[in-house]
């Protein structure tokens, strides 16, 4: 998959097994590689708020599946028995339920010899949902503790909270919090020129000092009072937004506009701790967010009584997360078994997510239905 960062596509090799109605799951090999610049160029020119022709899409599509089949081919050991791919989201408005990703299914087919799982979010999207977030599900199959009370954080270019309650199967609630790495790493870019993409480990923000002024204005945006369930993505908050404050920006040094855009992350992802209620809950950090130490910082500051730490504990790498997510969806895909979670995403029902395109279909689905029935 590629998330909302753009900083390349995570391919994860991973063994799912079947356990006592959950699953093992283990990674073997993860790789995160970068899109080539052209490309990327290319895809940055056609997200919100930009609108691009539907050659251009269509042409991005085929680019982005090879890209991403080259991506999965560097990771597998020889044959496989199928891929699960989130694609690239080029437009997403959970609210009236739509949401369009690319990356050519068929290209990923032909170059792996595999079936592949794809388009998740539509199935969603019809039953009423925003198609997003989608990662609860596994979220609830990796981290809930029946004893203690849980919430799995993401921080990719959008910043995503599942709240995992103890002993409480199934009551497992999310929604994406706001803006993740998406505005410090544009500011970044901007205020280089293209040289730096991000601010690594948070080492600019941190001899930066908050504009609260700008802060509380950024803070005045509609969406972070919303109730959810909500999603939201580039087209809120893109570069777009940061024009929006372009003014309060424009008189800041790159440290003090960095450290005030990693305060606004770290709020907003603070709010949704502590709206889940828990009174000592293990936050569980996820996404390209989780290598960032000052955001870590901010967010424990802000969140005491929180234990903070990274999913790397749990056996899933910070920058995988989401892959294996996405994995575990296509083998819930293949199970013909919901994997959406209608209290994240707003759906009338859980239904089963992903469309399929098939190699050696029928084969395949045995397999599964053996390894199923000797658990």
């Amino acid at each position: 998959m590629s998330g909302t960062s753009l900083d390349g596509i995570d391919a994860a090799l991973v063994d799912v097994v079947p356990r006592d109605g959950n699953y093992d799951v283990r990674l073997r090999r993860f790789a995160t590689v970068a899109f080539d610049r052209a490309l990327l160029e290319d895809l940055r020119g056609a997200l919100p708020p930009s609108a691009p022709s539907l050659e251009c899409v269509t042409l991005l599509d085929r680019r982005v599946g090879l890209a991403f089949a080259r991506a999965a081919a560097s990771v597998a050991e020889g044959s496989i028995d199928f891929a699960a791919s989130h694609g690239q989201t080029v437009w997403h408005d959970g609210e009236r339920g739509l949401t369009a990703q690319i990356g050519d299914p068929y290209a990923i087919r032909d170059r792996l010899g595999a079936t592949v799982c794809f388009d998740f979010r539509t199935a969603d999207c019809v039953a009423g949902g925003h198609g997003a977030p989608l990662v609860p599900h596994v979220d609830a199959l990796l981290f809930s503790e029946p004893a203690e009370d849980r919430l799995s954080i993401n921080i990719g270019g959008i910043a995503n909270v599942t709240a995992l309650p103890r002993g409480e199967a199934g009551a497992a609630y999310a929604y994406d919090t706001g803006p993740g790495n998406m505005l410090l790493d544009a500011f970044v870019r901007l205020r280089s020129n293209g040289d730096a993409t991000m601010d690594r480990d948070g080492a600019l923000a941190a001899h930066g000092e908050v504009d609260e002024t700008l802060l509380s204005a950024m803070l005045e945006e509609a969406y972070f009072t919303k109730p959810f369930p909500k999603s939201t993505g580039r087209e809120r908050f893109g570069e777009q937004f940061l024009a929006q404050h372009a003014a309060g920006l424009r008189g800041l040094s790159d440290a003090d506009g960095a450290a005030t855009l990693t305060e606004l992350t770290a709020r907003t992802v603070a709010r949704a701790i502590v709206a889940a209620g828990f009174a000592a809950p293990r936050a569980i950090l996820s996404g390209g967010g989780a290598r960032n130490t000052f955001l870590l910082q901010r967010l424990a500051h802000h969140v005491p009584h929180a234990q903070i730490e990274t999913s790397d504990r749990y056996g899933v790498p910070v920058d995988a997360k989401e892959a294996i997510a996405f994995a575990i969806l296509g083998y819930e895909t293949l199970r013909g078994r919901a994997a959406n979670v209608p209290a994240a995403t707003g759906a009338k029902r859980p239904t089963v997510l992903g469309a399929i395109v098939p190699h050696e279909l029928s084969n395949l689905l045995e397999r599964l239905d053996r390894e199923c029935r000797s658990t």
